[in-house]
């Protein structure tokens, strides 16, 4: 490499604004534990017996199947950080954002919630190109547009299929969330040009997002991917729901998974371990699926992206973290 100066402020000070506060482990130990206390209040409250024995219906091949296709989505959630990081101007062959992401992923099983993972990457990603600005804010663009694809996407869903009859409340709440975030993508490039007027510290922290911002169309492609990715992840719970032997439809968990997702998807529990199982009763229920089934459902998805996960160890194995200019000579 190049010798190149060292990071310019708007590095050190995102990098500042984006570690996590306080005792990460601490936090890490109870999210794990209120989830486990959620499955265990589940278990006990509705008789564990039923919920295991319905885990051991559940068939080798269709549980095998859900990993592989969870593990194809996440190579398609590598490509979606590439073509975002592309927008920020960001080089690089796909098999290093690859290897990158599975370090990632890897590291979520370790290291507290999406932010272990999401640094890791962008750590490895900023100190390649030394960029570790502009690579935070395409890790930041990667998350934000994988949350605004899972709000149109269930919305999308509550508003077309009616295989199941939601409470209304639940619809209104699902299609203004979506709304919402349209509503904030339509306004992007307003946004970016208030935010283009800060100057100081703020300023600095703000400007590698920008490029997003003022090209909401340049994004399609990645919230194209996205809405590819959250079909996916609901053909990998029908899949294991065959594996239990229920026949319920691919088009009830279209519908019910997305949604149950955007409530996991709050940093309550650790990788939403209890507050899906507890969305699932809810929205499965109105399916007519029966609450042991449904918990164990829940319980298979965890398990699916838990050893999904744990793919990610050969990339963490074999890619070495990239040297900083400061260490070059």
């Amino acid at each position: 490499m190049n010798e190149t100066s060292s990071p310019e402020p708007a590095d050190s000070g995102l990098v500042e604004a984006a570690a996590p506060r306080g005792n990460p482990y601490g936090a890490f130990a109870i999210r794990a534990a209120l989830g486990i206390a959620v499955v265990a209040l589940l278990l006990s409250h509705y008789d564990a017996r039923p919920v295991f024995h319905a885990l051991a219906r559940e068939r080798l091949s269709y549980f095998s199947a859900a990993i592989a296709l969870y593990v194809a989505s996440q190579v398609m959630s590598a490509w979606r950080w590439q073509l975002l990081a592309r927008i920020n101007s960001i080089p690089g062959p796909f098999r290093e954002y690859l290897a990158y992401y599975f370090v990632g992923v890897f590291t979520n099983l370790f290291v507290p919630g999406l932010v272990g993972g999401d640094a890791a990457r962008a750590l490895y990603l900023g100190r390649r190109q030394n960029r570790l600005a502009d690579a935070i804010a395409s890790v930041v663009a990667d998350r934000g547009i994988g949350l605004l694809a899972l709000f149109w996407f269930a919305a999308g869903c509550a508003l077309a299929m009616r295989t199941v009859t939601l409470p209304p409340s639940v619809l209104r709440v699902t299609v203004s969330i979506g709304a919402a975030a349209l509503a904030g993508w339509l306004t992007a490039p307003l946004l970016a040009r208030l935010a283009s007027r800060l100057g100081g510290r703020l300023g600095r922290l703000v400007e590698p997002f920008l490029p997003y911002m003022y090209r909401p169309a340049a994004l399609i492609p990645a919230i194209v991917l996205s809405l590819l990715l959250q079909a996916a992840l609901a053909v990998c719970q029908y899949l294991l729901a065959r594996g239990l032997g229920l026949n319920t439809s691919l088009a009830t968990f279209m519908l019910c998974v997305p949604i149950a997702n955007v409530f996991a998807s709050l940093p309550i529990t650790l990788n939403g371990l209890g507050v899906r199982e507890a969305a699932y009763l809810v929205l499965f229920g109105y399916a007519g699926l029966a609450r042991p089934d449904t918990i164990a459902l829940g319980l298979l998805w965890f398990a699916s992206t838990l050893l999904g996960g744990l793919t990610g160890i050969f990339a963490f194995v074999t890619t070495k973290l990239p040297a900083s200019s400061a260490d070059e000579t």
